[in-house]
């Protein structure tokens, strides 16, 4: 079998993007009423260590959830799909996607794999691995963000989208539609979307999955002070603010705040701004939005996608949904 083919890593973010969009995400959020940061902000070198340690621990299921599902279905996903390119949004380290790279390969249809991740460290040593692993298949690398650069995205149909980890919970339900509809427009008819949620389920056992024993969530959730710290100058003691995980039922997501023990003010330097905390004020650092089946569903058909296979872990806490595009 020839050699893999690795394509060079296209960039389409400029040098300083992370630097100017937390430093604006910052200023927005901070200055709000209530106060918010958006939750990609948590992931920093520390920050993606934390989660990964985040994702060992018995009170999170879904990393393990998730990969149940891959490793019993992956083969029925290849078949349904023959999908030629797989395209993994968020890829990081594409650990997650190997059971269903495999699974193609096997299949005799894999052709291309393309990575979009917003790091073009991390993005060049998948790729990079990814291309050793993978002998006769083309590896492309997009450094973007996947609610900007879709279009830009290479790959011969038909095309198999995945966006894993239950990452869609994290937008808001319009954001959701945007980001849904983004796909849907660069993908032909007949090509796929495999969608990772996470499911509605009782109270204790979502709290539980973000407020750990532990204590490595609650250090993950004041990570993004550090970074605020490091890259804006900022002068917040992490120690000042207690992680707070909560369950929204009207809403059915779960929201992560950082709870002002004190009233106390933070500078920022690098934006020229005083922040003015209340006692037992909080920043919004995240919400994850839990699932049931039709508003999956829903949300999919009103993009354009007609869900074709829907399937969860033994214990249904996870769902893993094969969308077609209309």
């Amino acid at each position: 079998m020839t050699d893999s083919r690795l394509d060079p890593v296209e960039v389409h973010l400029p040098e300083d993007h992370a630097a100017r969009a937390l430093a604006e995400d910052a200023r927005e959020g901070l200055t709000a009423t209530p106060k918010t940061l958006p939750p990609k902000w948590f992931y920093d070198a520390r920050g993606s260590e934390l989660f990964e340690r985040i994702t060992r621990l018995p009170e999170y299921y879904p990393t393990r959830a998730e990969r149940e599902i891959l490793a019993t279905r992956a083969d029925e996903i290849a078949a349904a799909t023959g999908a030629h390119t797989l395209v993994e949004l968020g890829s990081g380290s594409s650990e997650k996607t190997r059971l269903l790279l495999d699974a193609l390969r096997s299949a005799g249809t894999l052709a291309h794999i393309v990575a979009l991740d917003v790091s073009a460290t991390a993005l060049r040593d998948a790729a990079s691995a990814l291309a050793v692993e993978y002998r006769g298949v083309q590896v492309s690398g997009v450094v973007g963000d996947f609610t900007e650069h879709l279009g830009l995205l290479p790959g011969q149909p038909p095309r198999l989208v995945a966006f894993l980890g239950g990452t869609i919970g994290n937008f808001l339900p319009a954001e959701r539609a945007e980001f849904l509809d983004a796909i849907r427009a660069v993908l032909k008819p007949g090509e796929w979307l495999l969608l990772g949620t996470d499911l509605v389920k009782d109270e204790n056992t979502l709290v539980r999955a973000y407020d750990d024993a532990e204590g490595v969530t609650a250090e993950f959730n004041r990570n993004v002070l550090h970074v605020l710290n490091r890259e804006l100058g900022a002068n917040f003691d992490p120690a000042d603010f207690a992680h707070v995980a909560l369950w929204n039922a009207d809403e059915e997501w779960i929201e992560m705040r950082l709870r002002a023990r004190r009233a106390l003010t933070a500078t920022i330097p690098e934006l020229g701004l005083a922040v003015e905390f209340a006692e037992g004020e909080e920043i919004r650092t995240e919400i994850s939005a839990k699932f049931r089946r039709d508003r999956v569903a829903t949300e999919l058909g009103a993009a354009g996608f007609e869900l074709a296979h829907w399937w969860t872990d033994e214990a249904n806490r996870f769902a893993l949904s094969l969308a077609r595009a209309d």
